[in-house]
């Protein structure tokens, strides 16, 4: 494929005209209206005498990117086709890459700029002192991309668009998931600054497992070296393993030995206990959930353990959403707490609620956990399926020829063979798109519910053949998310399934039984007795 640099085929940093009326309205973006996602999420009109000097001029359609540390490395670009004005001024920290349209897609090379690939490649290329490095124009200038016909680019471009609106989709329904859960607790425990339920003031000391085990700052940085972790052993938390809802983050990136444990033994995480971040996003925080595998926390992290009076969900959810509302806690403008300590934590005063009560909640926030982990999965399959789809395509790897451009099929971009063949090339090695396949390619018609649910066990059964048996529980809790989605997407009428409710009922119990015994007598499964267990189980083949 031919490649050319992205000066041959773009204008850079246009210079602004010179005719532009100084009470001429202009869309105005500063850094913060670029987000991390790709999008301008926020813009202001002001007139073009106030913006004229001290900031870059662009127009509707450019793209700008972040040439500054670290807004460049998190992803801060955007097209900027949203614009309310024709021309638009913003931060002198944006570069302004104005595609020749005669020669290349916008959203094609914006997809290139976009790139993980582009991403690294200019981080190492950026000047200047620390915390204040830049991407140079000319490695934009100089930078290389592949350039097939515009028919090609436009397919490329268009089907990346619509991974990345199923990606922000499922964003979005984490993102409601979580409001859900704020309502719920500050409906069964009340804001804790008016306390309305009256639940008597307690200190968290009072929680404690014991007064030295209560409460545990990580080791000091000579306590555990770097020299001294290990390619596997006992897992070191590390910040990043809070994830940023209060969820454990897996998987662990650093590990000690044996040995090392028994020294560190005082830091060590079990079942229950509260991790806690007292540096970067500070108060970020999640319960540790271990399988009873052993593990210790790293310098910049607390660990909290307490007694079975406070229940470690309910008081983790109090922090997270009522950060700031409790014990005179101050947050920072990014919303982090600003200070955390064993000696905040030692003083801390919160409204007790009884332990059945707490145990309520934590029952309605397994269920919802349980759908956010659901959605968790799927974005980082959308992930990785965008990358590898990204990587093919720049490289010319992916047969394109049945691909609909955007005007002729703005619902889909693959259908039938061509689907299966990009499906296969892209995810040999992962099932990422069975997740797509599931919710937004065309969906195959289906006569009966029993068809519905034999494609649907089959696939399952691909999933878990890593797995020690098939959990026909797991598959119909699955199925029941997935008809719930399908169901309020509006999606299962054009299934055929829309005389069907999206209930799991005891006749699809029924439907699943009859197709596991089929695959059994063809094959496709097996029987094995467990003698742990005591149990007959079923297998994949």
């Amino acid at each position: 494929m031919n490649r050319v640099p992205i000066g041959q085929i773009a204008q850079l940093n246009p210079r602004t005209p010179k005719n532009l009326n100084e009470d001429q309205k202009i869309s105005f973006l500063p850094m913060a209206s670029v987000s991390e996602d790709g999008k301008v999420v926020e813009q202001e009109d002001r007139t073009f005498s106030k913006v004229k000097k001290g900031y870059k001029y662009f127009e509707r359609g450019d793209i700008i990117v972040a040439k500054i540390t670290p807004c460049f490395e998190n992803g801060k670009a955007a097209l900027t086709d949203s614009l309310e004005n024709q021309i638009g001024f913003g931060s002198t920290e944006f570069h302004v890459i104005r595609p020749d349209k005669s020669k290349i897609d916008t959203k094609y090379l914006f997809s290139i700029i976009w790139s993980n690939r582009f991403r690294y490649l200019g981080e190492k290329s950026m000047k200047g002192a620390a915390g204040q490095k830049r991407i140079p124009i000319d490695f934009i200038k100089d930078y290389e991309i592949p350039l097939p016909s515009l028919e090609d680019q436009r397919r490329i471009a268009h089907m990346l668009e619509k991974l990345e609106g199923l990606i922000s989709r499922r964003k979005e329904h984490l993102q409601q998931l979580e409001a859900l859960l704020k309502s719920i607790f500050l409906d069964m425990f009340g804001d804790p600054i008016t306390n309305p339920y009256k639940f008597p003031i307690e200190k968290l000391s009072n929680f404690y497992i014991n007064p030295k085990e209560g409460t545990k700052c990580g080791p000091f940085g000579s306590a555990l070296k770097k020299s001294e972790l290990v390619e596997s052993g006992i897992s070191v938390w590390n910040m990043d393993n809070i994830g940023p809802t209060g969820h454990m983050a897996l998987p662990f990136r650093m590990w000690i030995t044996e040995e090392k444990y028994q020294k560190l033994a005082p830091y060590s995480v079990i079942d229950g206990d509260i991790i806690i971040s007292r540096a970067g996003t500070v108060g970020k925080m999640c319960v540790a959930k271990m399988n009873g595998e052993p593990g210790i926390i790293s310098t910049n992290l607390i660990r909290l353990r307490l007694n079975d009076k406070l229940r470690p969900q309910y008081f983790t959810s109090l922090m997270t959403h009522c950060k700031g509302r409790i014990g005179r806690l101050k947050t920072g403008p990014d919303g982090a707490l600003t200070h955390m300590n064993t000696g905040i934590l030692n003083k801390l005063e919160f409204p007790y609620p009884p332990v059945e009560l707490q145990e309520q909640f934590i029952c309605m926030l397994e269920k919802v956990e349980t759908l956010k982990h659901r959605y968790r999965k799927s974005i980082t399959d959308l992930e990785m399926l965008y990358a590898t789809l990204t990587q093919k395509a720049f490289k010319g790897e992916l047969d394109l020829s049945r691909v609909a451009l955007p005007a002729e099929d703005e619902q889909l971009l693959v259908t039938g063979e061509s689907k299966d063949t990009i499906i296969d090339e892209a995810s040999s090695d992962s099932q990422s798109l069975e997740n797509v396949d599931n919710y937004n390619f065309t969906f195959p018609q289906f006569e009966n519910r029993k068809q519905a649910f034999k494609l649907w066990l089959t696939r399952f059964i691909e999933q878990v053949k890593a797995e020690d048996s098939l959990s026909v529980q797991s598959f119909m809790f699955e199925t029941s998310g997935m008809m719930a989605e399908l169901s309020s997407e509006g999606l299962l009428e054009e299934m055929g399934l829309d005389k069907y409710d999206d209930e799991i009922s005891i006749s699809d119990y029924e439907i699943v039984k009859s197709l596991i015994f089929n695959m059994i007598k063809d094959g496709t499964l097996a029987q094995k007795f467990d003698d742990d267990k005591n149990a007959v189980l079923v297998v994949p083949n």
